[in-house]
């Protein structure tokens, strides 16, 4: 089947201080979630994968358009999946070789995190310059409040009580990576600004993709065809023997 679409990669950042409620009434990584979940749900044929990352980076879904697939692999994704950290190079780098060795005419990548490269073997510029060399376009969003935001906190004594956390994004490296590709930097604040981000991204050019699809069937016509040819050759014995006209 060919139809008109692009390939879009979301990569999205699952270290702890996604835990963060300030995106209320719940943590930023389960606001990032649903609004991811509603974006894939606005596509139509452009095919989807899935990358998430932590101190480290893998591939949570390869590009694809069972969207019903995406959305199940995207409620699946917790803290905890990866060692905890900030390898925003080595997310690029994980969405880069997903959209390398694609045909489309469109190759997005969407980076989504809270906080600044801390970890991995990879500088998010240079995979910058990796991504910009294979046309692939980054698109990078920050999410939090602006300085501060409520973090949780599980004390065996007081149970669970809050402290409050300071923004900790490097602004001018995300901004940087986009600008490296082509692509645009975002700042979410709020569920409804990241909504508002997912829905200006989703604008985006459309090309023809060729996608296989696979459909099981069974051919119940020939349950039919002995009946109708009996009832067909009754109607012609009746016809010429008992029920003939008169003139």
């Amino acid at each position: 089947m060919t139809s008109e679409g692009i390939d879009i990669v979301l990569a999205i950042d699952i270290s702890s201080s996604m835990k963060a409620e300030d995106f209320q009434p719940k943590n930023r990584l389960h606001v990032a979630k649903e609004e991811a979940k509603k974006f894939v749900a606005g596509r139509k044929t452009d095919r989807i994968g899935l990358v998430v990352f932590a101190s480290n980076s893998f591939t949570q879904c390869p590009l694809t358009t069972d969207y019903a697939v995406i959305d199940r692999l995207i409620d699946e994704i917790d803290f905890g999946d990866i060692q905890d950290g900030t390898a925003i190079g080595m997310a690029i780098a994980n969405g880069v070789n997903r959209l390398k060795d694609v045909e489309a005419k469109s190759r997005v990548l969407i980076v989504l995190t809270d906080g600044r490269n801390n970890a991995g073997t990879i500088d998010p510029l240079t995979a910058a310059e990796l991504a910009h060399s294979l046309g692939v376009r980054v698109y990078t969003i920050r999410v939090g409040d602006q300085d501060e935001a409520p973090f949780p906190v599980e004390d065996p004594v007081f149970g669970k009580h809050y402290v409050s956390m300071p923004a900790q994004v490097d602004e001018e490296t995300l901004t940087q990576i986009a600008d490296i590709t082509d692509g645009k930097y975002f700042r979410a604040t709020d569920a409804e600004s990241l909504a508002g981000i997912y829905s200006r991204i989703d604008a985006l050019e459309k090309t023809v993709v060729e996608t296989r699809e696979w459909v099981n069937y069974s051919d119940v016509g020939t349950r039919f065809l002995l009946p109708a040819l009996g009832l067909l050759l009754l109607e012609l014995i009746t016809g010429l023997a008992f029920l003939r006209r008169l003139p």
